[in-house]
């Protein structure tokens, strides 16, 4: 069997390799180098909590007042809300509870084992250098910002997440980085990062070279199917016969799929960073600062501060207000951090109305699709890559994939 994987993030790699592993000859095809596209901008948390989707009861009624507010973590381009419309009308059923807790439910089995299948990816390869174990913290102005959201921690603490409380003087003991506008923190054990994403993904690769893998540099332009199946992939630097390809291509994936007739109503929530080279002053664990929504965390290269929500589709470039908003909430944060430089990035995270990826068979056409993660393909693309190798190669997984299904928006 011969399989394309369109898309070279942590997603199509893991994939890549689990289907090397399984014995399929394998081809890894991206218009970039791997790792260029969101899987390089990430915060680098193996994020095993973040089983909430992204919208829950709450978020809908906030919205109107988090546009309106230069410093809340939610960004708009006014000139893209018509085409914006009709994926929002799609969003708002799942900000319902019950709805909310089914997402939940098939969210979890993707996210909450992810530093062990980072481990399992990494088994015997070189790129398990890059992997750090350790704590996740959560930091909060006080205890009341902190008891604000019981609604996620309910969440998470159902599915064995429950935080260590340090508050007071402390969070100065915990750690010296955090300045006085931080009184309450919620740490998490048995979490862990990656200390370059995109490093780690380029060596991902190069372990998936050695292992008899293949990786080209082309744009995937057009699929054939002969009597319904997939036989061959046009690309700009030829024709690629293959039996089964896997689309990956993160946010730009309904584009591809709408050549085989697939309206999906997938969107870019456009990410920021920023990273402070060679920092001093910095966390020593990965931090989601609350009040900016965004996560501190220490790299090889100085401290990323990446996150933030901005909607305004795949073609604009970047906005100014988010880098300033991450800004000013790290000054606040962290008033002891130092840098020798300032490196802005800005990047698509594939975005679905119900926060659920897409896994799963094109019809019959052995075309499979595996992207949609929102901000959790990191913390997610091992094991989603694991389950659709397995898929692919005629394995029986042991998890429902009905809520992933890749025609559940027909």
């Amino acid at each position: 069997m011969h399989v394309v994987v369109i898309g070279a993030g942590i997603v199509g790699v893991s994939t890549a390799i689990w289907l090397r592993r399984f014995g399929a000859d394998v081809t890894l095809v991206d218009r970039d180098a791997p790792g260029q596209g969101a899987s390089f901008g990430n915060a680098g948390v193996l994020a095993a909590c973040a089983v909430v989707p992204s919208v829950v009861p709450s978020t809908i009624p906030s919205v109107p007042r988090m546009l309106l507010d230069k410093d809340a973590p939610l960004f708009l381009r006014w000139s893209y809300l018509p085409r914006l419309a009709p994926w929002l009308l799609r969003l708002l059923p799942n900000a319902r509870d019950s709805r909310v807790r089914d997402i939940v439910q098939a969210l979890a089995p993707l996210v909450s084992d992810s530093p062990d299948q980072h481990r399992a990816l990494t088994e015997g390869l070189s790129a398990r250098r890059f992997l750090a174990g350790g704590e996740y913290v959560y930091a909060y102005a006080n205890r009341a910002e902190f008891d604000a959201g019981s609604y996620d921690w309910n969440i998470k603490k159902a599915h064995g997440f429950v935080p260590e409380l340090i508050e007071g003087v402390e969070v100065a003991e915990f750690d010296p980085a955090y300045g006085p506008d931080i009184g309450c923190l919620a740490v998490l054990k048995g979490h862990g990062h990656v200390l370059d994403p995109g490093g780690y993904i380029a060596a991902l690769a190069e372990d998936f070279v050695a292992m008899g893998g293949q990786v080209r540099r082309a744009e995937v332009s057009d699929f054939t199917l002969t009597d319904g199946q997939i036989t061959q992939i046009a690309t700009t630097d030829g024709v690629i016969n293959c039996n089964r390809a896997v689309i990956a291509s993160g946010a730009f994936s309904a584009r591809l799929l709408k050549k085989l007739g697939q309206n999906i109503p997938l969107e870019s929530e456009r990410g920021y960073h920023i990273t402070f080279k060679n920092a001093s002053g910095q966390p020593k664990r990965p931090t989601m600062i609350n009040a900016g929504q965004f996560v501190a965390t220490p790299m090889t290269d100085g401290l990323r501060c990446a996150g933030i929500l901005e909607f305004g589709g795949l073609d604009a470039g970047p906005s100014r207000a988010p880098f300033g908003l991450l800004r000013r909430q790290t000054a606040k944060a962290l008033p002891h951090l130092q840098a020798s430089e300032e490196v802005e990035w800005m990047g698509h995270r594939p975005a679905l109305p119900d926060s659920l990826p897409m896994l799963g068979e094109v019809g019959q056409t052995g075309i499979y699709t595996a992207f949609g993660h929102h901000h959790v393909g990191l913390t997610g693309g091992p094991k989603s890559g694991r389950i659709l190798a397995g898929l692919i190669m005629g394995q029986s997984p042991n998890l429902d994939l009905t809520p992933y299904r890749t025609d559940r928006f027909h």
